[in-house]
């Protein structure tokens, strides 16, 4: 089992950017494929974006292409999201999610491993 904490979260404004972080603990880091989901007030939970065990393949939701960036340290067990050009649309609930299968599900549903959730808003 994984634990899993984020930072970073906090009031931007729009064209800003924010690096959130995720601090994992608990079995081997490097054995679970990280993502990024997040959640608007009255929406459903959405991708952003994934990195595989090593961190060599990364995939990105569709609206977030471009702008966000993820990647992993093994080393320190963190894998961050860096959030560029952010605009009022991005204002959310940003949830670290982890799994140890082979991919990481888009359908939040099929996400085994959660973190708390740290609130990102951007004002206009």
């Amino acid at each position: 089992q994984v634990q899993l904490v984020e930072s970073g979260g906090g009031l931007v404004q729009a064209g800003g950017s924010l690096r959130l972080s995720c601090a994992a603990s608990g079995r081997t880091f490097s054995g679970y494929v990280m993502g990024w989901f997040r959640q608007a007030p009255g929406k459903e939970r959405e991708f952003v974006a994934a990195t595989s065990r090593s961190g060599g393949v990364t995939v990105y939701g569709d609206s977030v292409q471009g702008r966000l960036t993820i990647s992993r340290d093994n080393a320190k067990n963190t894998v961050y999201l860096q959030m560029n050009s952010l605009k009022p649309e991005d204002t959310a609930l940003y949830y670290c999610a982890a799994d140890a299968s082979a991919r990481l599900s888009r359908n939040p549903d099929n996400v085994p491993y959660w973190g708390q959730g740290t609130q990102v808003t951007v004002s206009s």
